[in-house]
């Protein structure tokens, strides 16, 4: 653990991020990027993170190159999953909630800290803000990456529900802790504007919570640091157009390849040669690589493509994902059927300064995010999957990327917008600014109480 510097800002956060570097994974990636400019935006930065030891994920070694020296972070413990799987209990968030409570108290009143913000997907964590803010006075903030509370499935048949019983569970559990949670927070982060819209409609109240819409975004010392590593063995293209997608490939996203794999079946029926194209999918499941299984290789089967497609499971670590990025002559990017999903990916594909196609949900947040940035050939997809057009605008997109794209063919990127938006410095700006805000609201609220 490394010591605060002598001259640091009078302000200190408090960041619970469970999962941190040498851990990998997706919820402490915001985290990780903004850390190098806390300071020069008026705040300290102080880490909570679960001991690597007890975390019980993914290491990536590589992410502690990325992090400033003089970043203070405490770890604590959390029960053994071998011990807790007994009780059918593995969620990170649940085994290590008692000692992430009395780690951060003792760091709340050691450090004197001002603000605690919660920037995890382990929402079972999110009651600590209110049990602190309750015995030591500390104000706290909450970054929505996922939603907690979800009526997705509400409206499905029992059947069509994922995890059966447990999911009942889940969902009575959020429908609770969401409310009571949140319920005392000085403000509020959200991936999406969906999120923040579905919390006003939930409660009256969330109306007086300063709340904002702040992306992930990308660092350019990623790219720096991840242009070191080599490049898969499945980088070997043959002569061929490599086209790359990393990342989770799940059920929700069968209907954007459908689209994919239905329009390159029928570009490929029109070629009078074989297709010099290979599609390499890495990263497509988050189980371990033992127990991995394809995701993408059945659905590309069902339209006679899976010749052309290659994946590995097997979740990458972060840098190495940006590497195959970098590496790729085409990314792909897929949508799911929910309008509020924001993929984090976005914003490394963007910096990749790749060719981009994107098969996408209709009407979509991400939809709206690719037309502002202008950075890829979006193909949308509805409720009845693929059709005449969908077909003929992937296959004119694979007809050009065979041409070397000839002039016109890809849309001009709109680089002042992403520069000003989403890089990690100005994300990271625009999340003091709503810790002062939740700061003043906090001041406020308390002293209306003594009036």
């Amino acid at each position: 653990m490394s010591e605060p510097q002598a001259n640091a800002p009078a302000k200190r956060v408090l960041i619970v991020s469970p999962s941190f570097p040498p851990m990998n994974a997706a919820d402490l990636q915001r985290v990780r990027m903004s850390l190098p400019h806390y300071r020069e935006n008026g705040w300290e930065p102080i880490v909570l993170a679960i001991d690597p030891r007890d975390h019980g994920g993914t290491r990536e070694d590589a992410l502690i190159a990325t992090l400033p020296n003089e970043i203070a972070v405490y770890h604590c413990g959390a029960f053994s999953e071998k011990w807790t799987r007994w009780f059918g209990v593995g969620n990170l968030g649940l085994r290590s909630w008692a000692y992430l409570f009395v780690a951060g108290a003792r760091i709340i009143r050691r450090e004197k800290i001002d603000l605690v913000f919660f920037s995890n997907t382990q929402f079972f964590t999110f009651t600590l803000g209110r049990i602190w803010q309750r015995i030591l006075g500390v104000p706290y903030v909450v970054d929505l990456q996922d939603p907690w509370r979800t009526d997705y499935y509400q409206g499905a048949r029992k059947k069509d529900r994922p995890g059966g019983w447990k999911y009942g569970f889940a969902h009575a559990q959020a429908k609770f802790l969401e409310s009571w949670s949140f319920r005392k927070m000085s403000g509020l982060m959200s991936v999406s504007q969906h999120y923040i819209d579905d919390l006003r409609k939930r409660y009256p109240w969330f109306s007086n919570v300063p709340a904002e819409v702040i992306g992930f975004g990308a660092s350019k010392a990623d790219q720096v640091a991840a242009a070191k590593l080599s490049l898969s063995e499945q980088s070997n293209r043959n002569d061929c157009v490599r086209v790359v997608y990393t990342g989770v490939a799940g059920p929700v996203m069968q209907p954007a390849l459908a689209v994919l794999f239905d329009g390159l079946n029928a570009f490929r029926k029109n070629c009078s040669s074989p297709l010099r194209l290979r599609f390499d999918f890495f990263g497509t499941s988050y189980a371990g690589p033992v127990v991995a299984a394809p995701s993408v290789v059945p659905v590309a089967s069902q339209f006679d493509c899976d010749d052309l497609v290659f994946e590995t499971p097997t979740r990458l670590g972060h840098l190495q994902s940006l590497r195959e990025q970098m590496g790729a002559d085409i990314l792909l990017l897929l949508g799911t059927g929910d309008p509020a999903y924001s993929p984090s990916k976005l914003y490394p594909c963007y910096l990749a300064n790749r060719p981009m196609l994107a098969v996408v949900l209709a009407g979509s947040n991400l939809e709206e995010l690719l037309r502002e940035l202008s950075c890829a050939v979006v193909v949308t997809f509805g409720l009845s999957g693929p059709d005449d057009r969908t077909r003929d605008q992937v296959a004119a997109f694979f007809a050009a990327a065979l041409a070397g794209f000839p002039s016109g063919s890809l849309p001009l990127r709109n680089e002042a917008l992403f520069r000003q938006e989403y890089l990690a410095e100005s994300l990271t700006r625009r999340q003091c600014a709503l810790f002062d805000r939740a700061l003043l609201n906090h001041s406020a609220i308390a002293k209306s109480k003594h009036v």
